[in-house]
C-alpha cells in the first residue's frame, strides 16, 4: 500500500511575526514523516515566508494544488500565527479532500509581540469563513496543539483515518450477488439513494453464479488455486471432497465478478439456494474475502457491507457482519454477537474449522458445508450500521469491546461476547430507529472518525445512540 500523503499549507498575516512560519514548516514535516506519512508542500520561496496571506498567494497555492491533484489524500492547514482568512479560503476552497485545521499554542513567557501567535483566535476566523463558503473541514481537540506533541500525533492518526474513509467511500462499487431473501425485509435498501452518495451497485443473478459454477472444469487453474488458498486459510479436514470443490468454484466465480466489475465490497445471497442446489454454505468464502480486504456481507445485507467497508478503511483491518444474537446470562451490558462464519480469521482466536451448517443439516443432511466455526478474540471494537430511508443514508456507531468470556462449545458458528456500556438503552434506540438485526464490527475504537467522515464530508445522516 502506498503511503498516505498530505498537502501542507501554511498561513501568514502581514503584521504578525512571520518568521514563525519557517519553524512551523520544519515542525510539520517532521510530525508527518515521523508518523509514517508522506507530504507535498509548495516551494517556500514562492511567497513571503512560504505562507499564504493574500488572495494572489491563495490563487497561487490553489493552482499548485490543482497541478498535484491525485497526489494527496488530505490537506493540513497549519496556523503558526493568526491567519488571513481570505488567502486561506482562496487557497483551499477547491481542495476536494478533507482539510485538517491545526493552530499553534502560545507559550507562557513568550507572549511578547515577537513570539505571540494569536492562532487560538485566528483559527475561528478561518473556520468561520470556510463555513460561510460551505467548505468542509476537520477540527480536533485540543483547539491549539503543537505539531510535535503527542496530542497532534493522535490527531494526525485520526485525520488519516478520516481521509481513508472519505476518499474510499465517496465513490466505490458494491456488488449485490443474488436477490434479497424473501423472508428478510429487514435488509431492504434503496439503490438510487446509494448512487446519490457515490455508491454504484452492480447486481448479479444467483442463477448465473450457478451456471458459471457448473460450467467450470474441476481442474480449472482458478479452482485449483482457490482450493489451495482455502485449505491454507481454514481447517477443511471435515469437508467432503465434492463440497470442497464446489466451494472453490463459487469462490472463483466471485473473484471473477470482483475483478471484472472492480468491486470494492459485496453482499451475497447465502441461503437457501446455495444449500439446496449447491450443497454448500458460503460462510467461509465471505470470511476469506473479508480477511483480504474485500468487505463481504451475507444475506444480501448491502447496508452492512457499506459500514464494513468504512470501518476497514478507517482501521486498516478487516470488519465483519454479526447478528445481535443472544443475551449473556443476566449481564445486561453483554451480548453474544454471532454469525455462521463470515468473520475474518484475523478477528478470531485462531484458525476456524469448516463444518456443516447445523441449521440446514437438521432437515437436509449434507446440504450446508462451509460454516466457519470459531470464536471472536478479545479486542476494542466499534459497532456500526446504516439504513436507507427517504433517499438518505442514516448511520450509527458506538464503541465497545469483545471480552474473553467463554461461550460453550455446543454454540455453533462464530461468536464472541461483547461488553457494551448502557446496552439496553442503545438497543431501544436501535429498535425505535428501525435498524436491522445485524451490526457490523471493526477492530478498534473509531466512532468519532466515522462520524467525522460520514457527516462532515460524505453527507450521511447520523443517528446518535450513545
Amino acid at each position: 500500500m502506498k503511503k498516505m500523503t498530505f498537502a501542507l499549507c501554511f498561513c501568514n498575516r502581514g503584521f504578525m511575526p512571520g518568521e514563525l512560519i519557517y519553524e512551523a514548516r520544519e515542525d510539520m514535516i517532521k510530525a508527518v514523516t515521523d508518523a509514517g506519512y508522506d507530504y507535498i508542500a509548495m516551494d517556500a520561496e514562492l511567497t513571503r515566508y512560504g505562507g499564504v496571506e493574500t488572495r494572489e498567494e491563495g490563487l497561487l497555492y490553489a493552482k499548485w494544488l490543482k497541478e498535484h491533484e491525485g497526489m494527496y489524500d488530505g490537506v493540513i492547514f497549519s496556523m503558526p500565527i493568526f491567519a488571513d482568512e481570505n488567502g486561506a479560503i482562496t487557497a483551499l476552497q477547491d481542495a476536494g479532500v478533507p482539510i485538517l485545521m491545526q493552530a499553534y499554542p502560545d507559550e507562557i513567557g513568550k507572549m511578547d509581540f515577537r513570539h505571540r501567535r494569536d492562532a487560538y483566535c485566528g483559527k475561528f476566523s478561518v473556520t468561520d469563513v470556510f463555513t460561510q463558503y460551505g467548505v468542509p473541514f476537520t477540527v480536533m481537540k485540543p483547539h491549539v496543539v503543537h505539531p510535535l506533541s503527542k496530542a497532534f500525533a493522535r490527531n494526525l492518526r485520526d485525520f488519516a483515518a478520516v481521509c481513508r474513509v472519505v476518499n474510499g467511500m465517496k465513490r466505490f462499487n458494491l456488488g449485490c450477488i443474488g436477490a434479497r431473501t424473501t423472508a428478510f425485509k429487514t435488509v431492504r435498501f434503496d439503490e438510487i439513494a446509494m448512487q446519490k452518495y457515490g455508491i454504484n451497485v452492480e447486481s448479479f443473478d444467483l442463477s448465473e453464479v450457478f451456471f458459471k459454477v457448473r460450467s467450470m472444469a474441476d481442474d480449472d487453474e482458478a479452482v485449483t488455486a482457490k482450493i489451495e488458498r482455502l485449505k491454507n486459510y481454514s481447517d477443511f479436514s471435515l469437508v467432503p471432497e465434492s463440497n470442497m470443490l464446489t466451494l472453490a468454484k463459487i469462490g472463483a466465480v466471485i473473484d471473477q465478478y470482483i475483478a471484472e466489475y472492480h468491486l470494492d465490497a459485496l453482499a451475497l445471497r447465502c441461503w437457501n439456494e446455495m444449500e439446496t442446489e449447491m450443497r454448500v454454505c458460503p460462510c467461509v468464502l465471505l470470511s476469506e474475502l473479508n480477511d483480504r480486504g474485500i468487505a463481504a456481507s451475507c444475506e444480501i445485507d448491502m447496508c452492512s457491507a457499506l459500514t464494513m467497508r468504512a470501518m476497514s478503511l478507517a482501521s486498516e483491518q478487516p470488519a465483519t457482519v454479526l447478528d445481535w444474537n443472544n443475551n449473556y446470562g443476566e449481564d445486561e451490558n453483554k451480548v453474544i454477537l454471532f454469525h455462521c462464519g463470515p468473520v475474518a480469521q484475523s478477528l478470531m482466536t485462531g484458525k476456524g474449522t469448516v463444518t456443516e451448517h447445523k441449521m440446514f443439516a437438521k432437515n437436509d443432511p449434507g446440504s450446508g458445508w462451509g460454516c466457519n466455526e470459531g470464536r471472536i478474540r478479545a479486542f476494542d471494537t466499534t459497532l456500526s450500521n446504516c439504513q436507507t430511508r427517504d433517499g438518505k443514508i442514516i448511520v450509527y456507531a458506538s464503541e465497545a469491546r469483545f471480552t474473553d468470556d467463554p461461550i460453550e462449545d455446543a454454540f455453533f458458528g462464530c461468536g464472541g461476547v461483547a461488553e457494551i456500556p448502557d446496552l439496553q438503552n442503545k438497543l431501544i434506540k436501535l429498535a425505535r430507529g428501525g435498524f436491522k438485526h445485524h451490526t457490523s464490527i471493526g477492530a478498534g475504537h473509531m466512532k468519532e472518525v466515522l462520524k467525522e467522515a460520514f457527516t462532515t464530508y460524505l453527507g450521511y445522516e447520523w443517528a446518535e445512540i450513545d
